[in-house]
């Protein structure tokens, strides 16, 4: 009788302990439903200015040091006559009646011939996938165009387009020059929210009274913070980060160069063309990448 008491007594206290414990369970389970985690949506904060500086050795570099097509190991060529956006009149093509190198320079030539459906032949060199960076200094130095209807453009678009199409992805004109204002200087970004489709383009300008007859440095500096543009070292435009989010600083993913000479569209042709000033060239001496310290 003991015993059967004992084992009784056993089974009723496990019984027990397995109901408070499913109870504590129902209650714990119970509490975590009804108190959910709340999504907290990341506040964009405003960077501060770190002093950032850049090697003295370019990371990617090319001094024109030979003589032919440009360097294929640097260099692709955008190709064709879509009008890129802009209503352009030439055809780019990967010709070297379009793009050589000669004595120590690169040499971008418009012309006056038919290719395709476009009346004018051109070139547009691209270093994408052969040069892309996030940061850094670049660092041109080129004698422009001149004639009205040109626009020759050094600048840099996104590599992967990660923000999407323009302008939500950025675009970084280190040098643009419409031949009807001869010798202004244009160094200019856009973004979402700040682009040249809606008026709001952040940039500035220089008088530059011998673009098309010497040789000029045009230099970019990007960092976390800001985009600063340069001529010939003079501080020409500075583009802070707003903190805002990728509409107003697109500018944390790889860019590439690009370099052309177009003829007229938007703005290039927004006062007319003239057909009688072929050939014209944009003569750049070199081209260099340096690398941001990090801090």
């Amino acid at each position: 009788m003991k015993t059967e008491g004992l084992v009784e007594d056993k089974k009723m206290k496990m019984q027990s302990f397995i109901i408070i414990s499913a109870i504590v369970g129902l209650f714990a389970c119970g509490s975590k439903q009804e108190t959910p985690q709340p999504y907290i949506k990341p506040v964009p904060t405003t960077p501060t200015d770190k002093g950032w500086t850049f090697e003295t050795n370019p990371v990617w570099a090319d001094d024109f040091s030979y003589t032919g097509k440009p360097d294929a190991a640097k260099w692709s060529y955008d190709i064709g006559g879509t009008g890129w956006g802009n209503n352009e009149l030439q055809y780019y093509t990967d010709n070297i009646n379009n793009a050589s190198v000669a004595d120590g320079k690169l040499t971008i030539t418009l012309r006056k011939e038919s290719m395709g459906d476009k009346e004018y032949t051109s070139a547009r060199l691209v270093t994408k996938n052969k040069g892309d960076w996030t940061y850094g200094r670049f660092e041109v130095k080129a004698k422009l165009p001149t004639g009205k209807g040109t626009w020759p453009a050094i600048w840099m678009l996104p590599t992967d387009w990660e923000y999407g199409d323009w302008p939500k992805s950025g675009e970084i004109d280190i040098m643009e020059h419409v031949g009807y204002d001869q010798n202004r200087v244009h160094i200019t970004v856009h973004t979402e929210s700040y682009n040249g489709a809606i008026g709001t383009q952040k940039g500035n300008s220089a008088l530059i009274e011998t673009a098309s007859t010497d040789f000029h440095i045009y230099r970019m500096d990007w960092t976390p913070y800001a985009i600063r543009g340069y001529i010939d070292n003079n501080k020409v435009m500075e583009f802070v980060n707003e903190g805002k989010g990728t509409a107003t600083w697109p500018f944390d993913k790889q860019f590439h160069l690009l370099m052309n000479i177009a003829f007229g569209g938007n703005w290039g042709g927004a006062q007319g063309i003239d057909t009688n000033i072929f050939p014209q060239t944009m003569e750049v001496d070199y081209v260099r990448v340096y690398k941001m310290i990090e801090k």
